[in-house]
């Protein structure tokens, strides 16, 4: 059974004189103390998946400003991994890697990599990754949440009793954030993490780097390219996710492309009806989706399972836990099952999965997203205004439109951020390779096509014609996964966009 993880220096006295992205530049530089810091390589913690390879992966932690305004003041911790390259006669250099979130742990990425990526990458590129701030072992951000609240958070979900309810909600978490996330806040945003990521850079001494990033990972990279332009070498941005969209359209997209890829599970459940029960056609499907979002709201189901927590799954936990598992075809049928057993009604006689023993909060993935979204851009505190964005989206899109246009703690975030979201250059190294599938359900695909005008000819996108998020070693499709490994390793990229079957 799936469960729901399957399922995103400058010195003080100049920062005063200078832009903010001059100051982002410069605070590298100017603390001797962080300048000449090194990695510590020892051992990592057990895989979070045990099936993941050792793979001799090796861990350190690096101190980074909190604020690089001043960096000389608090600081928090980074918490890095590495599996070396296989070749050391052959290493190219370092790639970074970050599978997306925001929220989810990244310090295993390097025994992902090394599982699922070909020898010939292996060979050449030290695999590094990170927790990015706030995150996992890297001094975890917590807004106090229990865990059934923090189920309701990332993304913040419709509430029984309607939108006033929802508002409630919200304000209580962006309240309790305010309350327990402490100095983290308003520091917690893409932009700081792609700084983070050159401190890495520097303190494993490398002039450059490469870089794959995946979803949320390609905003750090988009940020990262802007930030420090010249240092990146060779870039891979799998589903790229719009920078001029983020952070609330780019939630409201959701609606859209669940609508997009839906039919690809319903053909799914309908060519196998005779395992499932679902329906014998996708339109029937599609009313058996129907049906549960009704039976859910009326009467919500224990499932230990997936929550021994003992969050009940209702209608909208249960639209969040059917579009995350449209983000790979493989999830199809661990997605069928979970309606079968709600269609059942036999969700209660699951048995709870053992309690897993951590000392990182329990909200840390829903406070870390949450608390990214709200620093990174600007949101509307207007109720009026969120309540029309959701019954336009309920009307347009209504499979998902209800999913993550609700209103969000950002409403009632207790900061403005500090900067604004990085965007594309058009002016710079032609070294970016983008790759996307058409049907992308949160990656949408027109976002991508955006992004990639926004690049003009420093890109290339690689359209893939097949449903999910996330494409790179995470799908079959021969053509994508060896145009990117061409790109890495050799160098080689096509000279225009192209579309793979």
């Amino acid at each position: 059974m799936s469960t729901k993880l399957l399922l995103w220096g400058v010195c003080d006295r100049i920062s005063k004189a200078l832009s903010l992205a001059l100051i982002g530049v410069l605070s590298l530089h100017c603390d001797p103390a962080r300048a000449t810091q090194t990695l510590n390589w020892g051992t990592c913690p057990p895989p979070q998946n045990p099936a993941l390879p050792s793979a001799g992966m090796q861990c350190a932690t690096l101190t980074v400003p909190l604020d690089y305004h001043s960096p000389s003041g608090q600081t928090l911790t980074i918490e890095v991994s590495r599996v070396q390259a296989a070749q050391p006669s052959l290493r190219r250099g370092v790639l970074i890697v970050n599978t997306g979130g925001p929220g989810n742990p990244q310090i295993d990425a390097p025994r992902l990599m090394a599982a699922a990526a070909p020898a010939s990458l292996l060979a050449v590129y030290d695999i590094v990754s990170f927790d990015p701030r706030g995150t996992n072992l890297s001094t975890p951000v917590s807004c106090g949440l229990t865990a059934q609240q923090a189920d309701q958070t990332y993304v913040t979900l419709g509430q029984p009793g309607g939108f006033t309810a929802t508002q409630t909600f919200a304000q209580f978490v962006a309240n309790s954030c305010a309350a327990n996330a402490g100095s983290y806040v308003p520091y917690i945003t893409t932009a700081n993490i792609a700084r983070d990521m050159d401190q890495i850079r520097q303190a494993l001494g490398e002039a450059k780097i490469s870089y794959l990033g995946y979803s949320w990972g390609t905003s750090i990279g988009v940020a990262y390219d802007t930030l420090f332009p010249g240092v990146l070498d060779r870039v891979v941005l799998d589903s790229t996710l719009n920078t001029a969209w983020e952070w609330r359209q780019a939630y409201r997209e959701f609606g859209a492309g669940g609508a997009v890829r839906f039919p690809d599970f319903a053909s799914y459940a309908a060519a196998n009806n005779a395992t499932y029960g679902l329906g014998a056609t996708p339109a029937a499907v599609t009313t058996t989706y129907n049906n549960l979002i009704s039976s859910l709201a009326a009467t919500p189901q224990s499932f230990p399972a997936l929550y021994p927590d003992g969050t009940l799954v209702n209608d909208s936990l249960f639209r969040e836990l059917t579009f995350l598992e449209l983000y790979s075809d493989n999830n199809f049928p661990a997605l069928a099952g979970l309606w079968q057993i709600l269609l059942n009604g036999t969700a209660s006689q699951t048995q709870p999965p053992p309690p897993v023993q951590s000392s990182v909060p329990v909200d840390n993935k829903a406070a870390m997203g949450i608390a990214l979204s709200c620093d990174d851009a600007a949101w509307s505190n207007n109720p009026a205004q969120y309540q029309a964005e959701l019954t336009q989206d309920i009307q347009n899109y209504p499979l998902f439109g209800a999913l993550a246009s609700q209103i969000w703690p950002c409403a009632f975030w207790p900061n403005q951020p500090i900067e604004s979201v990085k965007q594309p250059s058009s002016n710079g190294l032609a070294n970016i390779l983008m790759v996307s599938n058409i049907r992308d359900p949160a990656g949408v695909y027109s976002g991508a096509q955006a992004m990639r005008a926004a690049y003009g000819l420093r890109a290339i996108l690689v359209s893939v014609n097949q449903g999910g998020h996330d494409v790179y070693l995470f799908t079959n499709n021969t053509c994508a996964n060896n145009s990117v490994t061409a790109y890495l390793v050799g160098g080689g990229k096509a000279g225009s966009d192209f579309t793979c079957p």
